[in-house]
């Protein structure tokens, strides 16, 4: 009979090693333990997906400014939900979580290329450029511009009662937009009359807003505005923000910054900035030769005669 040796080894490690092996193949077959979801949490929750703010600063597109995105709250500026920075072309895109409703966005600093003088120009450290986006979805994606149009339509929106609301930014914005024959001025992509071509295939509306930008940089050449030509953005917002462009916000008079020479480097905005002056510095820089988009004055007249007429009534 053959005979067994007694071995008086415990067993448990073999049992417990059984028992661990038994268990992960249970766990696999049900599911658990996976951390590599789409944000979907403990317990397989569902999962969320941040909304995405992106879009392109234009004076000239803004290289490495800062970008900021706000919440609205009650009309007013709430709390900052993103930072991001352009790139070369101007272009940037933040996360802003699972926010809703309206949205304010910042510019500032960076650099530019000014229509009117192909210089390279800084953000003044004062200047910034603006928009307000009526209304964001939770976990959507928005592509915006912020421009000199779409910072004067948000101070308008700020300065009107209640504040940016979704039905104030909706009329503000459409309300620059129409005064400059432009239409939707926070999607529409403005052409830039620095590119050789630019107009062939380009519609009215984005040549009236290509135009009314480089109008502005012309304008600022022609006061003297050299270190840096977003001064008149600046002065532009604030002739913007009582709804009426006549050199005024509200009562007080603009006070436009960064003049040389005998100027002593600030003025009063004339009353006629936004219409006849405007006008008038945007024939002059589609006939000289930095208007390279080859867009002729005859397409742009009918802009520049209804500027010329207006009463300066943005709403």
């Amino acid at each position: 009979m053959k005979r067994f040796a007694f071995d008086p080894r415990p067993r448990t490690p073999r049992l417990a090693a059984t028992a661990l092996v038994a268990a992960g193949l249970l766990l696999a077959a049900c599911g658990g333990g996976d951390s590599s979801g789409d944000g979907g949490g403990e317990g397989g929750g569902t999962p969320t997906t941040d909304g995405t703010l992106a879009g392109t600063a234009r004076k000239g597109p803004v290289a490495s400014g800062t970008v900021t995105a706000f919440a609205v709250t009650n009309g007013a500026k709430g709390a900052l939900l993103a930072t991001g920075h352009t790139d070369s072309q101007g272009r940037f895109t933040m996360r802003v979580g699972s926010y809703s409703g309206p949205l304010l966005v910042k510019l500032r600093s960076g650099t530019y290329t000014d229509e009117a003088t192909n210089a390279t120009m800084p953000m003044g450290a004062a200047d910034v450029m603006t928009c307000a986006v009526p209304s964001f979805a939770a976990g959507s994606s928005t592509m915006v511009q912020v421009t000199p149009l779409t910072s004067m339509a948000q101070v308008m929106a700020q300065g009107m009662p209640g504040g940016m609301t979704e039905a104030n930014v909706d009329s503000a914005n459409s309300s620059v937009g129409s005064y400059f024959s432009c239409g939707d001025i926070l999607h529409t992509i403005p052409m830039d009359p620095l590119v050789s071509g630019s107009g062939a295939d380009a519609t009215q509306e984005t040549k009236n807003y290509g135009m009314t930008l480089a109008a502005m940089s012309q304008y600022a050449m022609m006061l003297g505005m050299t270190g840096s030509s977003s001064g008149m953005v600046t002065a532009m917002m604030q002739d913007a923000s009582d709804g009426t462009m006549n050199g005024m916000m509200g009562s007080t008079q603009v006070s436009m910054g960064g003049m040389g020479g005998m100027m002593g480097g600030t003025m009063t905005m004339p009353s006629a900035t936004g219409t006849t002056e405007l006008a008038t510095a945007m024939g002059q820089f589609i006939t000289s030769n930095m208007n390279r988009s080859g867009v002729p004055l005859a397409d742009m007249q009918p802009l520049m005669n209804k500027l010329s007429a207006s009463s300066g009534e943005l709403r």
